[in-house]
Formats: structure tokens, sequence, C-alpha cells
């Protein structure tokens, strides 16, 4: 019975209490501003209010607190360098993220949780597009096999507490994202943020070129977070079962022409340069969107107007970032 209560859906947001987990992050932040279109209550906490590593902690929060329904957005992130210099780090605090998260929503009663997490779960030589079946069918990517071990937990202890306890937990893998809050860092950062920040700073100082790894031959799926966060709203809403849901754009650009895109949207006019001494990567990563395509829902922000969207925030990021380290604005 409570098997079948789990399934009901659509799940109506209107007078919830959600609980947005990691909503400093930038698909955390995203949910926040989405949910504002929805007649119910945000509630958030910072690390300093809530550490979310720590169990008593947890339970006792979720039991003061009593929200409803949980994304669970927090998570520790980084790059190739980052995943291989810190292994415990990833693989320790993401469990005991995820782990405690999930088990006080269900002794607090939660009526509905989603997990997020990464198309890094797949194997490495997953058949493209990649499907949610293909999911533990090989090796991963030992670049990132930390983040998508307790990832791949997560979206396991979802599962088991669905069945064992009828609970309504389910898993979403979004896509490459980018967008308002991306990480801009010129070591940690991913492609399209770290070819929006070259273009921008070849242009603000007039160079004649601008250096990109690689041949440019590999393909790439993005999707706008803005987007990735209406998607997750649209399955809390619409979904759910076992499975985990892929959340991503269906389109896919060989990284050479989104360069040339991002410096025509940035408005660098200058050469682009390709180090080929530097790697590809994976020829080739899209993720399969036929589940969530079913369910009705579809991407309505274009590569260029995300760019540009993401441009701007950037910009405004970038000067914000400026104003606090020479102490700028207003008392």
């Amino acid at each position: 019975m409570a098997e079948q209560a789990a399934r009901t859906v659509p799940f109506d947001l209107a007078g919830r209490r959600i609980y947005v987990a990691g909503h400093r992050g930038m698909v955390g932040a995203a949910l926040v501003r989405r949910l504002a279109r929805e007649r119910c209550e945000v509630i958030t906490a910072t690390r300093a209010e809530l550490d979310l590593t720590r169990q008593a902690e947890v339970q006792a929060w979720f039991q003061r607190m009593r929200p409803d329904t949980v994304f669970l957005a927090a998570a520790k992130v980084g790059g190739i360098l980052a995943n291989a210099s810190y292994p415990v780090d990833f693989l320790y605090e993401n469990l005991m993220i995820e782990a405690n998260v999930i088990h006080a929503a269900h002794a607090a009663g939660v009526t509905k949780l989603m997990l997020l997490g990464s198309s890094c779960i797949y194997p490495k030589l997953a058949p493209q597009p990649i499907r949610e079946q293909a999911l533990l069918g090989g090796p991963l990517e030992p670049t990132n096999e930390w983040y998508a071990i307790a990832k791949i937990a997560g979206l396991k202890l979802c599962e088991a507490y669905r069945r064992q306890h009828g609970c309504d937990f389910v898993s979403a893998m979004p896509t490459n994202l980018f967008g308002p809050g991306d990480n801009y860092d010129r070591v940690s950062s991913h492609v399209m943020a770290a070819l929006i920040r070259k273009a921008h700073e070849a242009k603000t100082e007039g160079r004649a070129e601008m250096v990109i790894w690689g041949t440019g031959t590999p393909l790439r799926e993005f999707l706008h977070v803005d987007d990735c966060a209406d998607a997750l709203v649209f399955v809390m809403k619409h979904y759910s079962d076992n499975a985990h849901i892929n959340v991503g754009s269906g389109c896919e650009v060989a990284i050479a022409e989104l360069a040339r895109l991002v410096c025509a949207v940035v408005g660098f006019e200058g050469a682009i340069v390709h180090d080929r001494s530097k790697p590809d990567g994976t020829s080739r990563k899209l993720m399969d969107g036929t589940k969530l395509a079913a369910l009705g829902w579809r991407p309505r922000i274009g590569l260029r107007e995300g760019i540009a969207l993401a441009y701007d925030a950037f910009k405004k990021e970038q000067v914000g970032e400026q104003e606090q380290a020479g102490g700028g604005g207003r008392a």
C-alpha cells in the first residue's frame, strides 16, 4: 500500500514546505529561483547552520524544521585535478551528505525527495546516447570515479528506501550545466565556463588569438542551469519510479563550434588556436532524454541565448568579486 501511494503523480508543490539542500551552488540557486514561481515555502540552511556530513545535526534539523519535500543538490564537486588529489574527500563527504539527508528525510516523514546526480555515473565507454539502463554496465571514467561512486550509492539508497519503506524518493541525472553561479576558476572550471572566461579575457586584453585545448572535434551536450531547474521541478511533479531519470537538452555541439559561438556572443573577433598537445577527452558524451521527453518536458533556452545569459551573469559576478577584493561597495 505504501509503495502504491509513493507512485502517485502528479505531485502538487502548492503549500509544500520545500528544503533545497545546497542552495548556494549553481543548481541549488537555480532551484530556489524556479521555486519562487510555485505556491510553496522554500527553506534553506547554510553550512554554518547545518553541516550535512554530521548525522546528528541533520536529524535534529529535519525534526525541528519539518520539510515535506526535499531537493538534494548539496555535494562536494570539483574538476579532474581535485578528484585525483582528494579521493577521500569526494567519496566520504558525498556519501555522508546523501546518507544523512535521505535517512533523516525518511525519519521525519518527508513526502517526496529528489537526489541530484551527474552524467559521470555512467561507464566511460557507454553506448551513445547514454540511456539510464547503461548504469553499472562497465568501468567508470577514472578521473572522477570517486564522485561517481558516491552518486551511484546515493541513487541506489533512494531506490532502497522506496523498495523497503515505500518512500517517494527519486533521482535525476543532469547533463553538462552552465549559467549563473558557474565555476570560472582557471584551473578547475569545465569547458563552457573556461571558454567564456578565455574569450572575455582575450577581448578585454586586446589579444589577437585565443587558445583552446585539443582538436575541437569532441561532441558535448549542454543545458542552461535555469532549464535544468525547470526540468527538476517538472520531474518532482510528474515522475515517481525506482529508476533514475536523465535530464539533458538532447542537443550536442563540437567544441570548436562551441568556441566560435562563445566568441561571437562575447564579441572576441580574434583567431581561435588549437593546442593539439592537450587532450580531447571522450569523443562524444550525450545523454538519452527519451524518458523525460515522453513525460512532456522540453528545454526552452537555446544554446546561443543560454551563452548570452551566462556571459551577462559572469560579468556581474566578476564585478562583485572585484568589489569584494578591493573593499568596494556601499556601507
